[in-house]
């Protein structure tokens, strides 16, 4: 089988780390078969698409919508690479699943409007499935309403010309989407299970997703909802398009 390849931009290493771990698992792939590029860390370089099954991207710290002044260098230049990468990819409807920070530049880059409309806080939520993406294979097994864990500042306001919008939140009109036939968003992330978000609550505290105060109530909160079906969009995602 040709491995998949994760895109991270995750410069905290226990997070970084824990999403290598989780997206393994989730995929149900060894850890050899998941080969992890760090961005942000350096240019990402030329992709060959033929030697890999697909692409999936992580989130992290990164928005899209940050404004142009205040990013980093390595912001600016993760962008750029991930431009020229999803150039390729959207034009050869190549396997691609982008998880929260996926949204925001998948929606980007196909024209959608990414803003700080709609932001939902960490923790779990609640996604329910639209009709069409109950007939789309990537959701297959999932019930029509399904727990998940979230929690952003950027959400995709205007959908790109042309997506299908497959899954959506109370607070959140886009919780998934699909350009072509093979390129996926979701703004939750179906990589996170409970020890997942704990982690993710401790690295990101001083972030400017919640006050830091809140870390021992946002880590209790996120053990009292039982979030076992989002890795399903994983499994099914690595069994369609391993090869």
């Amino acid at each position: 089988m040709k491995p998949f390849l994760l895109l991270s931009i995750r410069a905290e290493a226990d997070a970084a780390e824990e999403e290598h771990d989780a997206f393994t698992r989730f995929l149900e792939v060894g850890s050899a078969d998941l080969e992890r590029r760090q961005l942000g860390q350096a240019g990402l370089g030329w992709i060959d698409l033929d030697q890999w099954s697909g692409i999936v991207l992580g989130g992290g710290a990164f928005c899209v919508s940050d404004p142009e002044p205040e990013k980093s260098a390595e912001q600016r230049r993760t962008e750029e690479d991930l431009e020229l990468v999803l150039d390729r990819v959207v034009a050869a409807d190549f396997p691609f699943l982008g998880a929260c920070y996926g949204i925001g530049t998948l929606g980007r880059h196909q024209g959608g409007l990414v803003d700080r409309s709609h932001p939902e806080p960490v923790g779990p939520l609640s996604v329910s499935v639209t009709a069409d993406g109950v007939q789309d294979a990537l959701f297959a097994g999932l019930p029509r309403s399904f727990a998940a864990y979230g929690g952003h500042k950027e959400a995709l306001s205007v959908v790109p010309d042309g997506a299908t919008v497959l899954a959506t939140s109370a607070a959140c009109p886009v919780q998934a989407f699909r350009v072509g036939a093979n390129v996926y968003a979701t703004q939750f992330h179906p990589e996170l299970d409970l020890a997942g978000i704990r982690t993710r609550i401790a690295v990101y505290a001083g972030h400017g997703y919640f006050d830091p105060a809140e870390v021992a109530s946002l880590q209790a909160a996120a053990s009292e909802v039982r979030v076992d079906q989002p890795g399903l969009l994983l499994r099914n995602f690595s069994h369609l398009h391993a090869r």
